[in-house]
């Protein structure tokens, strides 16, 4: 019979023993989401969403004095780096392309205004194909979704964790 004895690490007889069982926190890369929390309230001075009590919301009343900082949403429009990309192809849909972006304003208006930062950054026609760039990774795949439930079809939905970036695609021939 022999005894089992688990060790741990430690620098110093004085100091208490370092543990070796944390979890690894995996961080993801949004460059556009806020380090800390800003000063109450703060306007977006291009969209007009205010931050308050730690969320950007459309609802909030300003009484007084306001700080000014551009939403993450717009400052990514501005740079035009999207989180989110749907790319919509087919000869179905290229015959439906005015029903499908309808549904696609419809479902970014309903995230829109519970989440101000959820929009449709631009909208592109490359004749074979559509091309919808977002300002946040869930929208696409909601939009996504939207679409295969009304029209059926492919729908291929990948994201990129580490580069936070989701890439949406929906095709259907006939």
């Amino acid at each position: 019979m022999f005894l089992q004895v688990e060790t741990m690490n430690t620098s110093t007889p004085t100091q208490p023993p370092v543990r070796q069982d944390r979890l690894i926190q995996e961080e993801i890369h949004d460059t556009y989401k806020l380090r800390g929390k800003l000063k109450e309230p703060t306007r977006c001075p291009q969209c007009g969403a205010i931050y308050r009590k730690g969320r950007w919301t459309w609802h909030a009343v300003i009484e007084g004095e306001a700080h000014e900082q551009l939403c993450s949403a717009c400052h990514r429009s501005n740079d035009k780096y999207p989180a989110g990309e749907i790319s919509i192809s087919g000869k179905f849909a290229m015959a439906h392309k005015k029903d499908i972006l309808r549904l696609a304003r419809n479902i970014e208006a309903t995230e829109k205004n519970e989440h101000p930062l959820n929009r449709i950054m631009e909208t592109r026609d490359l004749g074979d194909e559509l091309q919808l760039t977002t300002t946040d990774v869930h929208l696409p795949r909601r939009i996504g979704k939207a679409i295969a439930d009304a029209w059926e079809g492919d729908l291929d939905i990948h994201f990129d964790e580490g580069g936070y970036f989701t890439s949406i695609v929906w095709r259907r021939e006939k």
